[in-house]
């Protein structure tokens, strides 16, 4: 009885001492992975900095009263509208530069759905969601036709 509990225990523990190895490789390749990625795509982590920058800046300038005779557009209008342009921008890079060329539709579902929610209060929401989805499926053609990301 003893022996026996003794010696299950001890596998027990040798179970958990490996899975718990096991997790520690995986978190290590996690973490290799994160930063690799970023390492490969500098693109993307220059776009996601520019938005956080271009959002900062204009809500600075709102404090300062610099975006009140905007007429139709608000601050968030305006952040919408430059994080939906550098989106585009990276979109047309990926598309011209071959070493930084990867699948763009879902970069362009999101600058298409962000510019959509910047123009929706000036145009009328009634007239820009079915604009966004008329983009949407000609993009998705375009990439269903021409065979490209």
């Amino acid at each position: 009885g003893t022996a026996s509990r003794t010696a299950s225990q001890r596998l027990l523990g040798e179970k958990e001492e490996k899975q718990e190895k096991e997790y520690e490789k995986r978190d290590e390749k996690r973490d290799e992975s994160w930063e690799e990625k970023w390492r490969r795509d500098p693109l993307n982590a220059a776009t996601w900095a520019l938005i956080l920058i271009w959002a900062g800046v204009a809500l600075l300038l709102a404090n300062w009263g610099i975006w009140e005779n905007l007429g139709p557009f608000g601050t968030w209008d305006i952040i919408l509208l430059g994080a939906g342009g550098l989106l585009l921008i990276q979109v047309a890079l990926r598309l011209l530069l071959p070493e930084y060329r990867q699948p763009v539709m879902g970069t362009v579902v999101l600058a298409v759905i962000l510019l959509g929610l910047a123009l929706g209060g000036m145009f009328g929401w009634g007239n820009i969601w079915p604009v966004i989805l008329i983009i949407i499926g000609a993009v998705m053609l375009l990439r269903g036709l021409l065979g490209r990301g």
